[in-house]
Order: structure tokens, then C-alpha cells, then sequence
């Protein structure tokens, strides 16, 4: 049925953010620190309230289910045996920072200084290591590398598991050297994960940057707010169409849209409005205001693959009479002192690992995780026991983001085209026979129990049709609205939208090559740039 219009008399701001995750949450919490400049932000889910959301275990809960999660699926791939894939992402204030396991890595200084070397000048390591220590409150102080004082908490686990010692002397008897710093001098070897925490709790971006600064007369926050179109006047974004609840509204931008989507919704939601591969538009029936052929192009992801081994040991999570006795006694002590198994983030520990000792850095990276993870927590295994992960850092394949149809309430159609470059299949290979030496490593004998997937990957075709059977996303979507100064970029240095105005792409969608680590650091950066960069475009 046809939605109703609002015949609400439309709002005006200065800026308006669509998409109340990471990057957005920056955004706002930097441009309303001017009190003459209006922001207002939208976020297609609910607000942050969730007991799952600030409890760290929670993201057990909400990774594999719908809980402020879009959980969306992949087209099938060819390269997994023409599986499905699994697209978690966070539908809530803080978007994915609030389901994700919290893990604050920064990727390796070469990938920031490939992104000036491809035509990306102010984008070098040097130049965006100040914005990475301006965020940061670590609880380890301030050095060369880290910043105190910053919205975005980072601390140590406060109760790590005691398998993750013996996890790390395993990777030590294997040959790799322990790193106490991922985000320091050195990246390479394994150590314990730092994590955005707060006193045990989860430190979102909303809680970080966007709870501050809610009570600011010229911040305007809308939850259950989805974006369906940004407006334009000749080539310049005015405005945004949304929808609430049954009624279709629109607010006016009098400087700026800043899309902060994501890796899939930014590009969806630039080709519902008319931008983007003319085959595209056209093929569902959008009109074509703006051709940029590569608006959904270049997306790709870190690819992984998860082994999995029984234990037992009560220590561990898993499903038991005792482990559940154990998780209640747990929940006490979290709400009691916010210590104990409850704040954990699962992947406690991991490393970054070369597997070809020629390479100027690594291009594996682990997560030890404290339970059995089997396809993201779908698949329940009875007991208890541990995992371990290992994903390609620098993948060569590339996919796409497309559009279903022109229903903006769709999901997009997203094609990663894993293991699309045969090298990618390779490396995960030689990772994977990496991570198998720590893990029959002496140091992890007392907790060992069955290896449920690796017993019978005795020859690499095994190991790469395993791979092919079971491998799926870490988490790291980006490219797909990629910067650079070529005719398939979407956006210029400055984020701005090539050949429109009044329009940036602000998240992690803008990465012209995915950072070897984690993701969520390296958008908030993104973000703390933009934001100053948009600061200044206003004054000059």
C-alpha cells in the first residue's frame, strides 16, 4: 500500500547524517561541538537500550540473530561452493560497534601509505595517526602510538580466560613472537586483543562519541528513521527522504549530506537516489541523475575460516548443566563488579602472522576465541571448547554492491566474489597450516579435545575444499564506494561525491583496500577526518 506523507512542515538542518553507526556518530558528536551549526541524525534502528548492547558477551546474542542486527546474506558464491554468505551489521545506535567484539586494531601503516600512493595525498600513515591518538582514551597512557583523553575507550580485558596464555606459549613453541602492542612499533606476532571497553562495559561509538553529546540544543538524534532517498536540485544534495513508522518524511540539508551507511547501504542508497552504474539505475527503473560506474563496485572483505576444537574445560563457553550454573554465577559478578566471563569479547587473543617470511608485513591475522564459533554461533555445539580463526589481510578478489530492486525497503544485493583471484585460496591455505601448528602446539595439551572440522585436512586440496565449504566474512566489508582520483572512484581525498556537491561518503565504503586488522578503528578515523575537513569547507 502506499505510505502516507507527512504534512509535517519540513525541518531544515545544516548537515544531516544518515546512518547512526561508527562513522556517523562521529560526525555528529564533531560537527554539533559548533553550536551555530544544526545537525541532525538518522538511524534506521532503535536506540542503543539493549542489555545485549553494553553487556560484552552480548554479541553472542546478537551476531547470529535479527537483535539490532541487519543480518544480511550474500548472492551465492562460486568460490565457497556456491554457499550463501553471512553479512552481519549493526542496526542500532553505534551500528556495528555495538554487536561487534570490540576488538581496536588500526591495520599496518603500509596500507594507509598505499592509500597516498594511489592517488590519495593526506591519507598516509603519517598523516592519519594523529586522528587515530585524537579518539583514543587508552588505559595504558599516552605514547608515540596512543592517545589519552579521547571519547573512544580502550583498555585491556579486564578477566581474559586462562586458555589465552597457554594460546599464546603455544604460538611461541610454533615460532611466532608475542606483540604486547598491535597498534605500536611492530604488528607482527600474537598477543592479547585490546578492546573498546569502559569498566567492563562496552564503549560504542554511540556511547562514546554520540552520548555526550545528546543534550546539545543544536543536535537533532532520529532512531527507526530509514533513509529511502537523498534529495537533489540539479547536482547539488539538498535533502533527504525518510520513512517513520508509515509516513514518508524529508528534511532539508543547507550545507551537507553525509552518507554514513556503510560498505552496503551507502552505495544502495546513492543508486536509489539516482547515482551511480547507468546499467544499474536503469535495469530498475531509477533515473539516471549522476553515472558513476563505480558507486557498489570494488567491494571486498577478509575472508575466513574458523577451526574448531572440543574441550573439557568448564572454563570455556559452551553449553553444559555445569556451564550454565557457571554463566548464571557469572552474570552476578558482572552486575555486581562488571568483572568475570561476561565482559568478555570472545576473541581475546590473535596475531598477525606473514606466512611467506619475505613479505613486508603480515597477511594473516588470528582471533583465539574462548568457545566454539561455528558458522557465527548458527550452528550450537553441546559442551564446551574453543576456536580459533585466521582471515586474509590483503585479499585480491573483488566483488560488488548492487540493488535487488528499487523497493528501498529491500535489502541490497551483495556479491563479495570470495576466492574470485585464486591467490586469495592460497594464502588461506598457508594460514591455515600456520594456525594448525599453534593449535597442536604442547602448551594448549590440557584443554585439547577433538578437532571437529581439521582431523581429516591432510593434504592442501582437503584444506582449500574445506576452505571452500566453510569459509565465510570476518566482519570487514569495504571499497564499495571507493577514493581516488579515477574514473571508478566514487569519492575525491576530501570524501566529497566526484561530480556532485553538497554530498560526502563518510565510512568505511571510501577505503580504496581494506587495512590488515579490524575495521571499526580505522572508520572512526575516517570519520574524525571527515569532520574536520568539513569544519573547514564551511569556513573557507
Amino acid at each position: 500500500m502506499p505510505m502516507a506523507r507527512s504534512d509535517l512542515t519540513v525541518q531544515e538542518f545544516d548537515y544531516l547524517i544518515v546512518g547512526g553507526g561508527s562513522a556517523g556518530c562521529v560526525l555528529a558528536a564533531r560537527l554539533s561541538e559548533d553550536a551555530d551549526a544544526s545537525v541532525c541524525l538518522l538511524e534506521a534502528g532503535k536506540p542503543d537500550t539493549s542489555l545485549f548492547v553494553r553487556v560484552p558477551a552480548g554479541t553472542a546474542a546478537m551476531l547470529p540473530t535479527r537483535h539490532n542486527n541487519w543480518a544480511f546474506e550474500t548472492e551465492p558464491q562460486p568460490g565457497l561452493n556456491g554457499r550463501r554468505g553471512y553479512q552481519p551489521r549493526g542496526r542500532t545506535l553505534g551500528g556495528s560497534s555495538a554487536i561487534n567484539a570490540m576488538i581496536y586494531t588500526r591495520g599496518h601503516p603500509s596500507d594507509y601509505d598505499g592509500w597516498a600512493e594511489a592517488g590519495n595525498p593526506g591519507w598516509s600513515w603519517s598523516e592519519v595517526l594523529p586522528w587515530f591518538r585524537r579518539s583514543e582514551d587508552n588505559s595504558r597512557g599516552a605514547d608515540a602510538w596512543h592517545g589519552v583523553g579521547g571519547p573512544l575507550s580502550v583498555s585491556d580485558l579486564r578477566s581474559p580466560n586462562p586458555i589465552c596464555e597457554d594460546f599464546l606459549r603455544a604460538a611461541e613453541q610454533a615460532g611466532f613472537a608475542r606483540n604486547p602492542d598491535f597498534n605500536g612499533a611492530e604488528q607482527e606476532g600474537v598477543g592479547l586483543y585490546q578492546v573498546t571497553q569502559r569498566n567492563g562495559e562496552r564503549w560504542s561509538a554511540a556511547r562514546a562519541f554520540l552520548a555526550p553529546a545528546r543534550e546539545r540544543p543544536n543536535l537533532t538524534v532520529l532512531t527507526r528513521a530509514r533513509a529511502t532517498r537523498i534529495l537533489f536540485e540539479g547536482r547539488r544534495a539538498v535533502g533527504v527522504e525518510y520513512r517513520k513508522g508509515q509516513a514518508t518524511m524529508v528534511l532539508r540539508a543547507r550545507r551537507e549530506v553525509l552518507l554514513a551507511s556503510g560498505a552496503l547501504q551507502s552505495p544502495q542508497l546513492l543508486m536509489l537516489s539516482g547515482v551511480g552504474p547507468r546499467e544499474e539505475l536503469r535495469r530498475h527503473g531509477i533515473p539516471v541523475l549522476h553515472e558513476r560506474p563505480g558507486v557498489g563496485r570494488d567491494l571486498h572483505d577478509h575472508l575466513d575460516y574458523v577451526s574448531c576444537y572440543r574441550s573439557a574445560r568448564r572454563e570455556l563457553f559452551g553449553f553444559s548443566v555445569r556451564g550454565a550454573a557457571r554463566t548464571l554465577g557469572a552474570m552476578l559478578e558482572f552486575r555486581r563488579q562488571r568483572t568475570g566471563m561476561m565482559t568478555t569479547n570472545f576473541a581475546e587473543a590473535g596475531g598477525f602472522l606473514k606466512t611467506d617470511p619475505g613479505l613486508a608485513a603480515p597477511d594473516v591475522q588470528l582471533h583465539f576465541v574462548v568457545g566454539i564459533v561455528d558458522d557465527h554461533s548458527r550452528k550450537l555445539h553441546w559442551g564446551h571448547g574453543y576456536s580459533c580463526h585466521v582471515c586474509i589481510l590483503r585479499p585480491k578478489s573483488r566483488g560488488r554492491v548492487g540493488l535487488r530492486s528499487a523497493d528501498p525497503m529491500a535489502a541490497p544485493l551483495v556479491d563479495p566474489n570470495f576466492l574470485g583471484d585464486a591467490d586469495d585460496l592460497e594464502v588461506l591455505v598457508r594460514g591455515y597450516k600456520a594456525l594448525r601448528e599453534i593449535m597442536q602446539a604442547d602448551a594448549l595439551a590440557p584443554w585439547r579435545g577433538a578437532d571437529i572440522y581439521g582431523a581429516s585436512l591432510t593434504t592442501d586440496d582437503r584444506i582449500r575444499e574445506a576452505i571452500r565449504q566453510r569459509a565465510d566474512t570476518v566482519y570487514h566489508p569495504v571499497g564499495s564506494c571507493r577514493m581516488g582520483p579515477d574514473d571508478g572512484a566514487v569519492v575525491d581525498t576530501r570524501l566529497r561525491v566526484h561530480g556532485l556537491e553538497g554530498l560526502r561518503v563518510v565510512d568505511a565504503s571510501i577505503m580504496p583496500a581494506v587495512v590488515g586488522g579490524n575495521t571499526n578503528a580505522p572508520t572512526i578515523m575516517i570519520a574524525e577526518r571527515a569532520a574536520a575537513m568539513i569544519a573547514e569547507d564551511a569556513r573557507t
